[in-house]
């Protein structure tokens, strides 16, 4: 009876206890295999269980993880790499290059960047248990940023026997080598999940930062609760019964602000959330580019953000579709958008082939942002003379209608900064004549994606994002409308957290 009576007390375990770390996160982690869903919650997890070979730090650049040498052949065609010593599996194996190819193959079945390195992929194999060699048909610049980049799903590892599930079923066993195990039997659908310390996991030897780094776990476990209700949660943290939630409420912010012990973590660049309004392209009116171009004039990012309720050093204006303080920003374009007002609008459009044809607006009630800027949106294009029908509905349906031609006209969103920040993996560009988000197509796009993909060099990927941005403007098949954090807050006496908008718990004191 002991063992059972413990695992009920860990499970348990009070906020104070200093072995235990509380969080909220911003839903349950219901799916458990981070290279099934490109859902948010899931790469937390993934992050938390499993690792990657490479690791983005807090200046944006790619640092090696799992990986401790490599190197690339002249004609930029062949990579070899060589893992850590000490690593090893949560079931106490060793992590072997045959594990790490399988995994690789899986989740280049899964990710928009991984199926791109495959596509020009002659072989991928293990030459002993800790190296193996890429060799790709043609050089490309994006291997090492793939295998390193947030953009979920990231590339984790697994062990073999586990990567070896097709990508399109999901993993049934839950295996990382990441610094926390996931304890199954301590699981509470609804409730809670505990992961613990893994006693057995090797930090490299760097400091800390963002997702590169040593993972340094300084708590025994890590208790992820179930609170829905952000004003639940918010009132737990400050009496003490969490230590962290991933997202404070907007209406909440100036209350934690004052409370002392409690401190709030605002974040930046690729850290932050973008919005935008995704139109459709395949239909009436917004089938027209002229007419679509109407709403560079309409759209004021700052009424927007304001109707959010914002303080301004949560929320910035940003004209970019690549995530204002990222790798990939650009300024190609953005004097269609420099000075929005009704009156520019309504002429606009007079000089357009409108013809009064109705303005689908989908409103999701559940989802604040995109909620409050569909409501700014409709007020807006009524003003500028659109026949407007706001329809109200839950983001499911949003998703479901959008992946009709017919139906919807326009409706806002918002995504990661770091998931934007590339037109590879921006929804708006990377699935350009191929898209269910807006049913975009222009044949100028594709080919400089291609181009983006091959080129080695940086400055060459900066000039082609510059080209992309500037057809995107051109056509507006989406109208950025500002760029915003949701702050995480924390009880004070944590010390260590690392500013992150993927939440991670190493190097975490308490």
């Amino acid at each position: 009876m002991i063992p059972a009576l413990f695992g009920l007390a860990l499970a348990a375990a009070p906020a104070h206890a200093a072995w235990n770390l509380v969080a909220v996160l911003e839903a349950e982690i219901v799916t458990l295999d981070p290279h099934f869903s490109t859902a948010y919650i899931s790469r937390t997890f993934g992050y938390m269980v499993f690792d990657t070979l490479f690791a983005k730090d807090s200046k944006g650049d790619i640092k090696p993880q799992m990986v401790q040498d490599w190197k690339v052949s002249p004609d930029g065609l062949t990579y070899s790499f060589t893992l850590r010593d000490g690593l090893k599996w949560h079931d106490g194996q060793p992590v072997t290059a045959a594990d790490c190819v399988a995994s690789l193959r899986r989740w280049g079945t899964r990710s928009a960047l991984g199926r791109r390195i495959f596509a020009i992929t002659a072989s991928l194999e293990p030459t002993d248990a800790k190296t193996f060699v890429l060799t790709l048909k043609e050089p490309s610049g994006l291997v090492i940023d793939a295998l390193g980049n947030p953009v979920s799903p990231v590339a984790f590892m697994m062990p073999e026997r586990i990567a070896k599930t097709p990508g399109d079923q999901r993993i049934t066993e839950v295996v990382g080598s990441g610094p926390f195990v996931y304890s199954k039997a301590d699981h509470r659908t609804g409730d809670r999940m505990i992961l613990k310390k893994f006693a057995d996991y090797v930090p490299r030897p760097e400091p800390a930062d963002f997702l590169a780094g040593g993972k340094r776990v300084n708590v025994d476990t890590l208790e992820v609760r179930v609170i829905p209700d952000g004003a639940t949660a918010a009132s737990a943290l400050q009496a003490g019964e969490i230590d962290f939630m991933q997202y404070a409420p907007f209406d909440l912010l100036p209350q934690l602000e004052k409370n002392s012990r409690v401190k709030l973590v605002n974040f930046t660049g690729g850290n932050m959330f973008a919005g935008a309004y995704r139109l459709n392209a395949a239909s009436k009116p917004f089938d027209d580019p002229a007419i679509r171009r109407v709403l560079w004039k309409l759209v004021d990012q700052r009424e927007v953000l304001d109707a959010l309720g914002l303080d301004a050093k949560y929320a910035t204006l940003c004209a970019t579709f690549f995530t204002c303080g990222t790798t990939y920003e650009s300024k190609a374009g953005t004097e269609a958008a420099a000075k929005p007002s009704i009156e520019a609008a309504k002429a606009a459009l007079k000089a357009t082939k409108y013809a009064g044809e109705p303005v689908v607006v989908m409103e999701a009630n559940d989802l604040e942002a995109p909620r409050v800027s569909a409501q700014v949106l409709a007020e807006r294009l009524k003003a500028a003379g659109f026949n407007v029908d706001l329809q109200v509905m839950d983001w499911a349906s949003v998703l479901a209608r959008r992946a009709k031609k017919e139906g919807w006209s326009v409706y806002g969103v918002h995504a990661g900064g770091f998931d934007l920040g590339s037109p590879l993996t921006n929804v708006m560009v990377a699935f350009n004549c191929a898209d269910f988000t807006g049913w975009q197509c222009d044949q100028r796009i594709t080919p400089l994606l291609e181009a983006f993909a091959k080129a080695p060099a940086e400055e060459d990927r900066k000039t082609i994002a510059g080209e992309i941005q500037a057809v995107m403007y051109d056509q507006a098949p989406a109208i950025p409308w500002g760029q915003f954090a949701q702050p995480a807050a924390y009880r004070a006496t944590l010390r260590g957290l690392i500013p992150s908008a993927i939440p991670v718990f190493w190097n975490v004191e308490k």
